[in-house]
């Protein structure tokens, strides 16, 4: 824990949305901040309408919603209108499809503007939207729409051709696929052009109750295939006031949100809060360089940024004076997630841009942020920031009756947060025990171990599990795993994170061969291959090493915990239950 304290200055704290953070906690309801939104009738609501169609009930139809920035550089704006009026079409297509309320309609595409578009009117549908990273490969993307029995997938024909055409057959409750980029010659898929076009403008949206199923998102687990966490209508409540609050999003901010809406920061924050707060959005079809980003915050006069540590971080190793080159004087708010961002990048960035990094920390299960850093309130750097007006979070530790809370400062345990707010996974899909284990004595156990220190702040401590997270993204080593032991020359694996400057922590594979295989560059190589195929680069390892033999149990569980402490050259802890560990 690094002392120093970066102090926020008087006249930033008054012109914030909460200038005062004890006075917002003590009198916060969660009924005032639904108040907050538009509701239909008898208590229902819809996602899509809060973010979109309600500024057209408030006059602010022709604002611009979305600036998208192709990778060419070329710009194309869609008001609030537009994005009412293409989502209606989208909406209007789903039904003249035979789609109906409830069904599963996935995206796999890159940030493009049918992405928005389909997400929206998924939702106007009463239909639940599940996003999928376009960089996977065809394994996660099969298991993600096997476990979540796709309706529909949107996708483009070369990520159709790459990733799904081989086991499109396999997946019998998808209905329909729909190409982006079609021309009508690809036999058996949909031209989303030619049914957008044709399709009508009006569209009434579907009245859901707050706790219809809205979105799908998946995270990974240490073992088993990936879990589908279920989000419900009324997160958008969580959704507009966290954006309020943890991001200080006003209606004439122009936001930035870098995070792809494959993971559910692109969604959240990268589509559902910006719209309800009724801001203009940016979205950036290419991939990161640092020349460009600094070029769209000059030009696009960006005032509210939200990324990630990773990309912090690679800023910080092109330097300073590419930020002193460029007029930045319009961004008055900047803020991270995804993992934790290390100290010196928060000083480091309140030296470059005159402001730090606000660090804030939620899950795939929370739905929204629950611990921030705020635009009122002092920085301490590394720090998670304090919980959310609304949220109430705690260390725990397991006692006989549960779990119990610690309250000494700088205690470590595990960090939990009292159920029961709008965000809140209802469920991970077809998995009921693997929720209810989440939660003990009404509280949501996160699996992150942290500490409180004596004014608040919460500290993340690191993983209570094997889950990998790298680049922001959160990778489960059984996924991993799987994909190499498909290779002919792997008899057992085992995967795990290694700390990396730049994305956190990068997956390393620790790999037995079978008889007649010989280690060497060349095979290291052609596995290294092998899993991008299967997983797509952001998921394979960036690493392998081969051993005769992985550290296991008498049971016969391979010990990823020893791999790692002596790969880092930890204590190894207790290693009783050891029975082969030949290297």
């Amino acid at each position: 824990m690094i002392n120093k304290i970066i102090h926020k200055q008087l006249n930033v704290i008054r012109q914030t949305n909460m200038p005062d953070y004890d006075r917002e906690v003590a009198g916060f309801s969660w009924d005032a901040a639904r108040a907050l939104l538009g509701w239909f009738p008898d208590g229902k609501l819809n996602i899509a309408y809060e973010a979109i169609d309600r500024h057209l009930q408030n006059g602010n139809g022709g604002n611009v919603a979305l600036r998208w920035i192709a990778k060419d550089g070329s710009r194309k704006d869609f008001t609030y209108r537009d994005l009412s009026e293409m989502s209606n079409r989208f909406a209007n297509l789903l039904r003249s499809l035979g789609i109906k309320k409830g069904d599963r309609i996935y995206s796999l595409l890159g940030r493009v503007p049918e992405l928005y578009t389909a997400a929206l009117g998924t939702l106007k549908a009463g239909c639940v939207f599940c996003p999928m990273f376009s960089a996977f490969g065809p394994e996660p993307i099969k298991s993600r729409m096997e476990i979540g029995g796709a309706n529909v997938l949107i996708t483009t024909r070369k990520l159709y051709k790459r990733n799904v055409e081989a086991f499109r057959n396999d997946l019998p409750e998808l209905k329909e696929i729909l190409i982006i980029d079609g021309d009508g010659s690809d036999g058996g898929l949909r031209n989303l052009t030619a049914l957008m076009a044709a399709a009508e403008e009006d569209f009434r949206i579907e009245a859901m109750a707050p706790e219809d199923t809205a979105l799908l998102h998946f995270t990974s687990g240490t073992t088993g295939k990936p879990k589908g966490a279920v989000h419900v209508h009324e997160a958008v409540v969580a959704h507009h006031i966290t954006g309020r609050i943890a991001l200080d999003l006003r209606p004439d901010d122009i936001y930035w949100c870098t995070a792809d809406p494959g993971w559910i920061t692109g969604t959240s924050y990268g589509i559902i809060a910006p719209f309800t707060n009724g801001v203009t959005m940016i979205v950036d079809e290419a991939e990161f360089d640092v020349n460009r980003w600094y070029q769209i915050l000059a030009e696009e006069r960006v005032t509210v940024w939200y990324t990630a540590p990773t990309a912090i971080r690679m800023l910080m190793k092109a330097g300073s004076d590419l930020v002193k080159s460029r007029d930045l004087s319009h961004l008055r708010f900047m803020a991270s997630v995804g993992e934790p961002l290390n100290p010196e990048a928060v000083i480091w960035s309140a030296d470059t841009f005159g402001m730090p990094f606000h660090d804030n920390w939620w899950q795939t299960e929370t739905g929204g942020i629950m611990i921030a850093n705020y635009a009122s309130v002092d920085v301490k750097p590394g720090s998670m920031g304090k919980p959310l007006p609304g949220i109430r979070a705690a260390i725990v530790e397991k006692s006989d009756n549960g779990v119990r809370e610690i309250t000494k400062p700088l205690g470590i345990g595990e960090l939990a947060l009292q159920a029961g707010w709008p965000s809140m996974m209802r469920g991970y899909l077809h998995e009921d025990e693997r929720y209810r284990k989440c939660f003990s004595n009404g509280w949501y156990l996160s699996g992150d171990l942290a500490m409180r220190d004596s004014d608040g702040y919460f500290w993340f401590v690191g993983r209570s599990d094997d889950v990998i997270k790298s680049a922001g993204h959160l990778i489960g080593p059984f996924e991993v795993e799987s994909a190499l032991m498909e290779h002919a020359a792997v008899a057992e694996v085992a995967v795990i994170g290694i700390p990396d400057e730049t994305a956190g922590e990068i997956v390393k594979a620790f790999v037995a061969l079978k008889p007649g295989y010989v280690p060497g560059e060349d095979l290291r190589l052609d596995l290294i291959g092998h899993a991008r195929k299967r997983l797509g680069p952001a998921v394979a390892p960036k690493d392998i090493a081969f051993r005769k033999n992985l550290p296991k149990t008498r049971s016969g569980k391979i010990m990823r915990r020893l791999l790692k402490a002596r790969e880092l050259g930890l204590p190894e802890g207790d290693i009783s239950t050891l029975e082969s560990d030949e290297q």
